[in-house]
């Protein structure tokens, strides 16, 4: 007979590529979880793993066993999820996927709000810069994004609106001169974010009387990072592109300057987007509650 602590034991050492990164997981010595494995292999009377030297290889049995559990565990914990969710109770596993920048400032914030209301609930934040294109939808109940998303059957609420400026330092216009239209960014330095789903070197601009114009830069400077690329804006080494959310600030303190007045690019509205096993849990919507309190106001807008 095996119980749901020793899913979730063998869970982990399956999911570990030895025992003693299994015992760090799990928090306990490696002896401690070799005796653990061979009372489990000794009451099914089967070998569940083969320990050849520092590394961990399931046998056919075992990988049997990780994956008819791991189904075992996600029933269990679906089935508490929704009698939870029934009472509206804050707890269980919220996951988070969310850019670097806009993460660290708002999301996280609201995570540790969260928490602080509701101290059962678990909580994973993931940053990445460009989150929809380098996380499986599996690995997380809500990704925040800031600009378009690819088509999705997944449900989209959005959060707060958020324009795409383009900007460079007073002492970059001072030595290069102010571009008047599109196609003049063409002889200037451009720094862009570097991103797997996009064609970011071809930006397009929508004029106030509707024509369009679309330029192809030739960055000067380029990174996965959109802090270092607004980092090097500042120090007035080229153009940048960036979210209003992220130079507000700047461009109100006279550090940034934007650019191309009556030309406007896409906007880049604040969305998130929901798995699809997250349905409405409480813990789910308590968050987005406290994360869309918190962009009201639009705090890039408001100035605070």
């Amino acid at each position: 007979m095996i119980s749901s602590q020793d899913l979730q034991f063998f869970a982990v050492v399956a999911a570990s590529p030895s025992l003693a990164a299994a015992a760090r997981a799990l928090g306990v010595t490696p002896p401690a979880v070799t005796q653990r494995l061979r009372q489990l292999e000794a009451r099914l009377k089967v070998r569940l793993a083969e320990r050849s030297g520092r590394r961990l290889r399931l046998t056919a049995e075992g990988a049997l066993l990780a994956e008819r559990g791991a189904g075992v565990l996600a029933e269990m914990a679906g089935i508490a999820e929704s009698i939870a969710d029934r009472r509206q109770a804050v707890l269980g596993h919220l996951r988070v996927a969310a850019p670097f920048g806009f993460g660290r400032a708002y999301v996280a914030p609201a995570m540790a709000a969260l928490k602080a209301e509701h101290p059962e609930v678990e909580l994973t934040l993931t940053l990445f810069e460009d989150p929809a294109g380098s996380l499986s939808a599996g690995s997380w109940d809500v990704l925040v994004q800031v600009g378009p998303l690819a088509d999705s059957a997944l449900t989209l609420r959005r959060l707060a609106p958020n324009r795409r400026l383009l900007c460079a330092a007073p002492s970059y216009l001072a030595r290069r001169g102010m571009p008047g239209r599109p196609e003049d960014l063409q002889a200037h330095d451009c720094a862009v974010i570097r991103e797997d789903r996009a064609d970011v070197t071809l930006w397009g601009f929508t004029h106030a009387d509707g024509r369009r114009a679309t330029v192809r830069i030739h960055p000067a400077m380029n990174s996965n990072d959109g802090g270092v690329v607004r980092r090097w804006g500042l120090a007035g080494l080229g153009i940048i592109q960036r979210s209003e959310w992220d130079v507000a600030a700047d461009l109100r303190a006279g550090r940034l300057v934007p650019l191309l007045p009556g030309w406007r690019l896409p906007d880049a509205d604040v969305v998130a987007l929901l798995g699809s096993r997250t349905g409405r849990v409480a813990r789910t919507e308590r968050f987005l509650g406290i994360l869309e309190g918190s962009l009201r106001p639009v705090p890039w807008r408001s100035g605070t």
